[in-house]
């Protein structure tokens, strides 16, 4: 899809939103929430406070279906409680982040979601850096579990990784 496509889809349903009235079939009580609709941008929230009813903390949930380039579907979903995220050691996850805090290992990752995969690929990139730079910044991201070897030099992004870079991805450019 290119980007007058992608952009008009956006316009589309940003419209769609903005013109949304709720016509339920009834009108809801007090302290009664209307039920989601198929076609409500809300309704995965909605299903995410009812899995979590009882929860007086709530959660968070990451869900995602992607197709890479390369072909290969992705299907990830994830819920964790509020209470668990708070009480975690945060700078125990400081490596994960700082893996993705460079511009070249977001390119690797990248290029390797695109179908390159060996060190001899990406070094033929542009604007990458040196054999030893590349082969730096992939055992950074192999050791916080963005990469891993498939053997003979090949390099993929585990499937349990995939939806939650995207996701990185998307909270960081929102």
């Amino acid at each position: 899809m290119g980007l007058e496509e992608r952009v008009a889809e956006l316009e589309r349903r940003l419209a769609a939103l903005e013109d949304r009235e709720p016509e339920p079939s009834h009108r809801p009580s007090r302290g009664e929430r209307p039920g989601p609709t198929a076609d409500d941008p809300l309704r995965p929230l909605q299903q995410l406070e009812e899995q979590l009813a009882g929860h007086a903390d709530g959660g968070v949930m990451y869900t995602g279906s992607v197709r890479l380039p390369t072909g290969q579907p992705y299907r990830w979903q994830f819920t964790e409680l509020t209470e668990g995220l708070l009480d975690a050691d945060w700078p125990a996850t400081a490596d994960c982040f700082a893996a993705l805090g460079h511009p070249v290992r977001l390119r690797l990752l990248r290029e390797i979601l695109g179908g390159v995969r060996t060190a001899a690929e990406l070094s033929a990139l542009d604007d990458i850096g040196t054999t030893g730079q590349i082969y730096h910044h992939l055992r950074q991201l192999t050791g916080a579990g963005w990469l891993r070897t498939t053997g003979r030099g090949r390099y993929e992004v585990p499937a349990a990784r995939v939806v939650p870079l995207l996701v990185m991805l998307s909270a960081a450019r929102n």
